[in-house]
């Protein structure tokens, strides 16, 4: 069994392919996504065309730009003709217009329409800017009311009580570390390229086939639970390596909090396990390579969408979230933001780590189910 284990490390160590894929991708997708996803200082920026140029307006632009966020930006060198049309082109997805006579009107104490102008299909991008836009109107109205409250009860203190919401919001944040784009860049791409392995192992299992060493093994007394061992613990190293590195890389390079180290560390075994587990019931199903390939990626991508590693889970579909209970990915993702975000350790990842640990015993019971099969595949 222990020459088996060596002979396979041998060969993986010299494959460049399985570096890359396991080790050089997962970085890359990691260093893309999370420079895009990962600047904290990313702003909206508000487009807008005063077309009053009062005080007033001025003011109204000025309570937008201090808002945390938000930039404003001035559009005056084309006609708003001009700019609608770029909108409705998708070369700009807003668009702030405040009119003419907009001082004049405010101090006569008429109703004043600001026009938005935004681009039907850009609802996500445009959503922050409307809702500012929105508290700001309400932020006129409450000043209004409050001065016609004054002319009537000259009485400071109790306009203010009386404009006082009945209902104050207070937020209280309960996780540990803040969360942010790194904290699902990192360990979500980290568990998908995990499932990648299954492409190397099941390349493995084929070239012991097409080479005769599986013949030869029908014709000897070794168990089919040793040769699987000793095919399944480089497969199993391969994956803790590349665990560690991806991990590793998070933490230097955009200062990913880990959180509890040894939970941390058992989820990484739990996963290796579930991963390489799902790889030898794979090696053993699958007709040919181009056939367990194409299993790989529907399980790796299948399961990415479903177990929230691309995007967060809540922002799934309602039966998306049911689904993607059943995927691995979903509780290594998991466990995995319950430690680095919420400060969790192992006896709170529990469930987790015996769903990982389940999916990779069910995949040894069902290669150790389909040896048979595939040693009679060999036999020439």
């Amino acid at each position: 069994m222990w020459s088996i284990v060596v002979k396979e490390l041998k060969i993986v160590l010299r494959e460049k392919g399985s570096f890359f894929f396991l080790l050089l991708m997962p970085i890359l997708f990691i260093a893309l996504f999370g420079s895009v996803f990962g600047n904290t200082g990313t702003t909206v920026t508000v487009n807008y065309l005063d077309r009053d140029g009062t005080k007033a307006s001025k003011q109204l632009i000025k309570e937008i730009d201090q808002i945390d966020g938000f930039k404003v930006k001035k559009q005056s060198s084309t006609s708003l003709d001009k700019q609608i049309k770029e909108i409705k082109e998708g070369k700009k997805t807003s668009l702030l217009v405040i009119p003419e006579n907009f001082e004049k009107d405010m101090q006569a104490g008429q109703s004043v329409k600001v026009k938005f102008y935004r681009d039907s299909t850009a609802d996500q991008s445009v959503a922050p800017i409307r809702s500012v836009l929105e508290n700001i109107s309400h932020g006129y109205k409450d000043h209004k009311l409050s001065t016609v409250l004054m002319t009537v009860t000259k009485d400071a203190k109790k306009v203010k009580e009386m404009m006082a919401s009945p209902v104050q919001i207070q937020e209280i944040k309960e996780n540990v570390k803040s969360v942010n784009a790194i904290s699902q860049v990192v360990p979500g791409y980290t568990v998908m390229f995990v499932f990648f392995i299954m492409i190397t192992m099941i390349r493995g299992f084929f070239r012991e086939k097409d080479s005769g060493m599986v013949a030869r093994l029908h014709s000897t007394p070794m168990r089919s639970i040793h040769y699987l061992i000793g095919m399944w613990i480089p497969a199993l190293i391969m994956v803790l390596i590349q665990c560690t590195v991806l991990l590793s890389f998070g933490y230097f390079v955009y200062d990913l909090h880990l959180g509890d180290g040894i939970a941390i560390v058992a989820i990484v075994f739990c996963l290796a396990i579930c991963g390489t587990g799902l790889g030898l019931a794979l090696s053993m199903l699958v007709r040919g390579e181009t056939q367990g390939i194409a299993g790989t990626q529907l399980i790796a991508l299948g399961g990415a969408v479903l177990g929230g590693l691309w995007f967060p889970f809540d922002l799934l579909p309602a039966f998306a979230q049911k689904v993607g209970h059943f995927t691995p990915q979903f509780w290594a993702q998991k466990s995995f933001q319950d430690v680095m975000v919420r400060g969790a350790h192992v006896g709170d990842v529990l469930q987790g780590l015996g769903v990982l640990l389940s999916f990779g015993l069910i995949g040894l019971v069902i290669a150790l189910l389909q040896y048979k099969r595939y040693l009679r595949s060999a036999t020439h």
